[in-house]
């Protein structure tokens, strides 16, 4: 069984990203759970058709401690089983408790079968510390991929969360498996995603074009391998399920000074000299 987390500045495009590259990997007949690990508890959404997933901290103020498992897990598209951790009422607590509790209670209750393939952790943002990086930190998942774009902010937080790998490498047995780039059309994206990857000893794993067919697969509430299975998108998730279900390729990356990053988007004429 595979532990992956994909993590990824906020609003790149993580869960849009993992439930399609997930319904690829379904659609190959691979047996999979998601555990969504954002409080706004939106990482299942498009693999059960849009339905308003219980997260396991609500199920544990409603009912208490003593909870089954299928209070907390539906079976979505491909079927893939599917996870909300929570969060703590607004305002109250932290946000990473939902992680913590969530992977304890799935490991007690016996989620983690002996047939499953893989496990996706959806992380929320860029953030790594606390209940967040409880994936790295523990060793919960041994595969990180980063979903990035050649947007700058983008960039700054893929470096910063390979700073985290860096950190629990040896304590957790975590490394990076690659970079995702989810398009946004940026110029020289590309060359510039590979250039990123390859300076923190990595690999640009795929690039996922932009295509509107995501936002209506989405409006749908559906992946858009369920949705519009001949889409030349469809092809590229698949692509991206294909090429990490072969990856051999994991390193401990050699994260970036300021200097140095701000030098690479120069080259690629995303600052000015």
């Amino acid at each position: 069984m595979r532990q992956v987390a994909i993590y990824g500045k906020g609003g790149i495009g993580k869960s849009t990203t993992t439930q399609n590259l997930t319904a690829g990997l379904a659609t190959m007949g691979k047996k999979i759970m998601v555990v969504g690990c954002d409080p706004k508890a939106d990482s299942t959404r498009l693999l059960l058709g849009g339905l308003a997933q219980k997260t396991v901290l609500d199920t544990l103020r409603e009912e208490g401690e003593d909870v089954e498992l299928d209070a907390i897990m539906k079976t979505g598209f491909g079927g893939i089983k599917c996870v909300e951790s929570g969060g703590p009422e607004p305002g109250v607590g932290c946000a990473g408790r939902g992680i913590i509790t969530s992977i304890n209670m799935l490991e007690n209750l016996g989620a983690y079968e002996n047939d499953l393939d893989y496990v996706f952790y959806d992380v929320l943002g860029d953030v790594v510390c606390g209940g967040f990086a409880m994936p790295i930190r523990e060793g919960k998942a041994q595969e990180i991929y980063i979903v990035a774009s050649g947007e700058m902010m983008a960039m700054y937080a893929a470096n910063n969360i390979s700073k985290g790998i860096l950190k629990f490498a040896h304590s957790g047995g975590v490394r990076l498996g690659g970079i995702i780039c989810n398009s946004r059309k940026v110029d020289r994206e590309h060359e510039l995603l590979e250039a990123f990857a390859k300076e923190l000893g990595s690999q640009l794993i795929h690039f996922v074009p932009r295509d509107n067919v995501v936002q209506r697969a989405e409006i749908h509430k559906q992946t858009v391998i369920q949705f519009d299975s001949e889409a030349a998108q469809a092809d590229e998730y698949r692509a991206l399920a294909k090429a990490i279900n072969e990856n051999d390729m994991f390193v401990i990356p050699k994260p970036m000074s300021q200097d140095r990053l701000e030098s690479i988007l120069m080259e690629y004429g995303l600052m000015d000299a």
